[in-house]
């Protein structure tokens, strides 16, 4: 058996979840598309779908234009170490230029609220988004606070001041 045949070594965290819209529930305990609500897609799958859950049939995003998208859920990580991070599906991404707009989206261990995804239509098409329909993912990650300390110089490294571009473009 392989690394691969067990889901044995992958790490795990209790996740807290409340519905908060009145459609969230049912959105999430089973996808209007068939598969699982709030789930991972395959065992090895990094990402939660969070899915758009707001009370219209569908809404649209013209182009170059941003939309908050209400995922209906609220999370409890119950570890203060992590953090979720909402990234773009690549889908989404990839074939209709749906991202999220802030690049990725953070969601800190101690906020409550609902958790809304800006998505930016970087497509020159006006994109519609259908409700349940799975439009961001909601990954785990840990994350360091930095002690801070003010000096007066940094450590020298070889690099330096070294910025965009300082390595060649080959």
């Amino acid at each position: 058996m392989s690394n691969h045949d067990s889901l044995s070594n992958t790490m795990s965290l209790q996740l807290n979840v409340r519905f908060l819209r009145n459609s969230a529930a049912d959105l999430y305990s089973a996808g209007e598309d068939g598969a699982s609500g709030l789930a991972y897609a395959t065992p090895y799958s990094a990402g939660l779908d969070l899915r758009a859950c707001f009370e219209e049939e569908e809404i649209t995003i013209p182009a170059g234009g941003r939309y908050p998208i209400p995922a209906g859920i609220a999370i409890d990580p119950q570890c203060n170490a992590v953090a979720g991070f909402i990234y773009s599906r690549s889908g989404l991404g990839t074939k209709k230029g749906l991202t999220v707009s802030q690049g990725v989206g953070v969601v800190d261990p101690d906020y409550r609220g609902e958790i809304f995804i800006s998505l930016l239509n970087t497509s020159g098409e006006t994109r519609v988004i259908k409700r349940g329909e799975r439009v961001a993912q909601l990954v785990f990650q840990p994350f360091f606070r930095a002690q801070i300390s003010v000096v007066d110089s940094l450590e020298e490294t070889e690099r330096g001041e070294g910025g965009f571009g300082h390595t060649g473009t080959m």
